[in-house]
């Protein structure tokens, strides 16, 4: 797949390839995989995307494959535990975190039938079609990000700044921020 013209951000490293072919952009209508990154966003928080990805199976080991019900029953004793992880960033502020928005996602999920149905409602309900040329056209955060970024809060999430959302809204395709010339634009446009 080397001759396919990619966002910039993926070149050179076989992994982040497959993560931006396969997964980055797709829009994602599955529970289970918006709590998963909602979790990686925020373990991102100050440090790079690609530690995160090269932890991601310690992370679904240690958050019990991103089950939200099940992360919302773990135990002080069993979160003390992951910070001897490292599988994962150690980070006692994220790996509680964890916890707190495991229970904010369930009280979501029941507000609204599902954590999918309450996300997408702050992009109409479909992809946002963006039109990038540039990676540094692309921003960091937008009106929607800081939207939604506000409205996780308000129910209790944290690691949920508008940076971080906007990094979950392009990962979990509910924006395309695939710049026009990648081959994924047209596929997910």
């Amino acid at each position: 797949m080397a001759d396919k013209i990619r966002c910039g951000w993926c070149k050179g490293k076989d992994f982040y390839e497959k993560y931006h072919d396969e997964e980055w952009g797709v829009p994602v209508r599955d529970d289970r995989t918006h709590f998963e990154f909602l979790i990686l966003e925020g373990a991102q928080a100050g440090l790079s995307w690609e530690t995160i990805l090269k932890k991601r199976d310690g992370y679904r080991k240690a958050y019990k494959n991103f089950d939200p019900k099940a992360v919302a029953a773990m135990t002080d004793e069993e979160l003390e535990a992951l910070l001897l992880n490292p599988d994962i960033v150690r980070n006692r502020l994220k790996v509680f975190a964890a916890r707190k928005n495991a229970l904010a996602f369930l009280k979501i999920q029941d507000e609204f039938g599902s954590f999918d149905a309450y996300v997408w409602r702050f992009v109409g309900g479909k992809p946002k079609q963006n039109r990038w040329k540039k990676l540094s056209e692309i921003p960091a955060s937008t009106p929607e990000s800081d939207a939604l970024a506000k409205d996780l809060k308000k129910r209790g999430m944290t690691f949920v700044g508008t940076t971080i959302i906007y990094a979950h809204m392009q990962a979990t395709g509910l924006v395309n921020d695939h710049v026009e010339d990648c081959f994924r634009y047209r596929e997910l446009s």
